[in-house]
């Protein structure tokens, strides 16, 4: 389909942003995802036998050439871009006062500077379509814990949101903030197990990523926070 929408996912290749591809895919979108690992994304492609509507691009999130260069290949590739998700991140899981600093700098600009960038490079195509903007930032951006620094970087996503939405609106763009509780993805990976308790699953939040996505034009849902039923916080 020619004229089908078209969605770009920065941390596209596996987690919420893979499950995100897969179901749009499966409604006939044409989908691109970024991603900092070539074989993850080509792994990714290969599970879905590479079909024509799907692109992928290997680059950093907080890169501004690479966030640029993968925005412009999908509108040249697919004729226009309706929606921007950016959705890669990643938690170092420790605090201010015993955690390593060494991990912070990546996390903070994966977190928080590369939604920004998504966002400036892909306001110009977006205008064009009316298109849709997605952060999804996290529950920890509206919930306290202590000492921790990735949840300080989702209430920058948080406050990023809606200072995109009052920026655009006038534009036509919609902004949707999606705020996860606990899911199980990789995200966890640097902790070794799953936290205890009730999960959501990756397709549970591609639910409600392409449910925002597909609300028809002139409708902007600008906040959703999805937890498990049973997680108190």
């Amino acid at each position: 389909m020619t004229n089908s929408p078209v969605t770009l996912i920065t941390g596209g290749s596996s987690g919420i942003g893979a499950a995100t591809a897969r179901k749009l895919l499966d409604q006939g979108h044409r989908v691109a995802v970024t991603g900092r690992d070539q074989g993850r994304l080509d792994r990714f492609a290969e599970s879905l036998d590479r079909p024509a509507d799907l692109l992928t691009f290997a680059g950093d999130a907080a890169d501004y050439d690479a966030v640029a260069s993968a925005v412009e290949a999908t509108v040249k590739k697919f004729g226009r871009l309706d929606t921007a998700v950016a959705n890669a991140g990643f938690a170092t899981h420790d605090d201010v006062a015993t955690g390593d600093p060494a991990g912070w700098r990546e996390m903070v600009l994966t977190n928080v500077l590369g939604p920004a960038l998504l966002i400036r490079a892909a306001l110009p195509a977006l205008k064009e379509t009316r298109g849709r903007i997605i952060l999804v930032g996290s529950v920890a951006g509206f919930i306290h814990t202590p000492g921790n620094i990735y949840g300080a970087t989702k209430w920058a996503v948080t406050g990023l949101a809606e200072n995109t939405r009052r920026m655009v609106t006038g534009d036509g763009v919609g902004v949707t903030l999606i705020a996860p509780g606990r899911v199980e993805t990789p995200f966890w990976d640097g902790l070794g197990s799953l936290p205890d308790g009730a999960l959501l699953t990756a397709e549970h939040l591609a639910d409600s990523i392409t449910w925002a996505i597909n609300q028809p034009s002139g409708v902007d849902v600008n906040t959703m926070v999805v937890r498990p039923i049973g997680q108190p916080r």
